[in-house]
């Protein structure tokens, strides 16, 4: 069976995935880029978005792991944008532009379901009221065989988690402090006994971890 994977996820050293004041001009809330700004600065993420340099090294090795084997993607709804109730403005197409760096199936987890939107580069957002264990089946079968990779955001991926779903879990413990927003490992409490552990730590500060299931 396919694997369920989740990739480059960013939390501080106090907990938190996601800031407080998320909104058009700021998908990470009052953290700005602070989460993310290891993996903006690498090759992968610049070749994601069709731009040319960045850095290598450990950031970047594990940074390109995002992509290879994915055949659908599983997203919240505040991941795709920021609104929240009944879609308003159902002309927001999410914050990628008109060709998102997914280039497969993405289902998006909502309690309003719309029709699906078709991108280019093979992309396509379907947003679905499911069960994560419902959403993934949906998944799996769009994924042709593939692997699933869980895209975030922090309450998403704790569902999955909670639900013992995941297969694969990458995090990248940035050396910032947030003190408020979204935390991601409320609930999770033994968590670690579930997987095989590795970790290493960049001269940046950012410390990646990996939870294997044997």
């Amino acid at each position: 069976m396919s694997r369920v994977r989740v990739h480059n996820f960013s939390v501080s050293l106090d907990g938190f995935a996601a800031g407080e004041g998320q909104g058009p001009d700021a998908p990470f809330g009052h953290a700005g880029t602070r989460l993310v700004d290891w993996f903006m600065q690498t090759r992968a993420f610049n070749e994601m978005h069709g731009q040319a340099g960045g850095s290598s090294g450990v950031d970047d090795a594990l940074a390109w792991t995002w992509g290879p084997g994915i055949g659908a993607e599983i997203m919240g709804r505040n991941k795709f944008g920021p609104q929240r109730g009944p879609w308003t403005d159902e002309e927001w197409k999410g914050w990628w532009g008109n060709n998102p760096p997914f280039h497969t199936p993405v289902f998006v987890l909502t309690h309003h379901p719309r029709p699906s939107l078709e991108m280019e580069g093979g992309t396509v957002f379907h947003f679905v009221d499911a069960s994560p264990q419902e959403a993934l089946r949906q998944a799996r079968e769009a994924a042709g065989g593939l692997d699933v990779r869980i895209g975030g955001g922090p309450t998403t991926v704790r569902q999955f988690l909670a639900e013992d779903l995941v297969d694969h879990l990458h995090i990248a413990v940035v050396p910032i402090v947030l003190g408020r927003g979204e935390r991601l490992w409320d609930g999770l409490e033994g968590l670690e006994q579930r997987f095989r552990m590795e970790s290493v730590t960049t001269p940046g500060g950012t410390t990646h971890m990996t939870f294997t299931r044997p």
